[in-house]
């Protein structure tokens, strides 16, 4: 056995039909999904035993599955099922559920072999909160070329793209790598972005380009309770640096603000209004959990 494999936690896992100890779920060397990293994912954020924005995170999961012309294994409820299992453990606390599927086993060949049955995997993690004082002060990030291919609206296993970009920005000493293709905005290795510039919140297109987080509906909802203007477009790259705000959002993020990109102050270099007025409904939408 691996040594790693003695640290894995002991906590439930999802396998294909059947509940086992984490450290003990094995798949085959010839999955798809190990082979090509052909197969999606999910993670959906789960408070007070409660998981947030479920059916959004499950309908992406959806189209995913679409887009690599696989058929959803199981229905919403089942799905439902799962979470509330693995995370019943956990109580109260934060956590993320994550689930992934792939095409299954075949062996090895580029073309999408048909009649396969797809591997189901899901798993519990607790979720690290941003600690308070980070959100006070707010965070660095770092820009890079977006060079991951052109589908990135598929929330696919294969991440190697994000992996390096991510990197990118640890080896920096930064929280995020944000990217561009070309001269205008995409999105983080692992968030999308947000451009706060008098007042007016802007963020990326939903297409082939960018990830569509589900934070996408959530913050326009949150924008327009508050009467905070909310537009998706294209965004140039002195836009963002010239921005009054910029800020990152993610299941794990939640909103979180952005106060220097390349060792550059974004507005005043701290924590601005849009952010706290964000940051304080999305509080509230979780006590919600609309």
């Amino acid at each position: 056995m691996h040594p790693i494999a003695n640290a894995l936690p002991d906590t439930l896992c999802y396998l294909d039909g059947e509940y086992t100890p984490l450290r003990d779920a094995k798949v085959s060397v010839l999955d798809r999904g190990f082979i090509f990293g052909d197969g999606v994912y999910e993670v959906v954020p789960v408070y007070e035993g409660r998981p947030f924005c479920f059916e959004e995170h499950m309908a992406r999961l959806g189209r995913s599955l679409a887009e690599l012309q696989i058929d959803n294994p199981l229905t919403l409820d089942q799905w439902r099922d799962i979470t509330m299992r693995l995370a019943a453990p956990g109580g109260a606390l934060p956590q993320t559920v994550y689930y992934q599927v792939t095409r299954g086993v075949a062996l090895r060949d580029h073309a999408m072999p048909k009649g396969l049955m797809p591997t189901v995997f899901a798993m519990v993690n607790p979720m690290k909160p941003v600690p308070d004082a980070v959100r006070a002060a707010g965070v660095s990030c770092v820009t890079a070329a977006d060079f991951r291919w052109q589908k990135a609206h598929i929330k696919a296993t294969s991440l190697l793209g994000a992996v390096l970009a991510r990197q990118i920005s640890a080896d920096a000493g930064a929280t995020e790598t944000v990217m561009f293709r070309g001269e205008f905005l995409s999105e983080a290795s692992s968030s999308n972005v947000w451009v706060v510039k008098d007042g007016r919140m802007s963020g990326s297109p939903k297409d082939e380009l960018v990830l569509a987080g589900i934070r996408y509906g959530l913050l326009e909802r949150l924008c327009g309770d508050s009467g905070t203007p909310f537009e998706l477009r294209r965004i140039k790259r002195d836009e963002v640096f010239g921005a009054d705000e910029l800020l990152l959002s993610s299941a794990t993020k939640e909103v979180l603000p952005v106060v220097t990109l390349d060792g550059q102050p974004i507005g005043k270099g701290r924590p601005g209004p849009i952010y706290r007025k964000l940051y304080a409904a999305y509080q509230d939408a979780k006590q919600r959990n609309r």
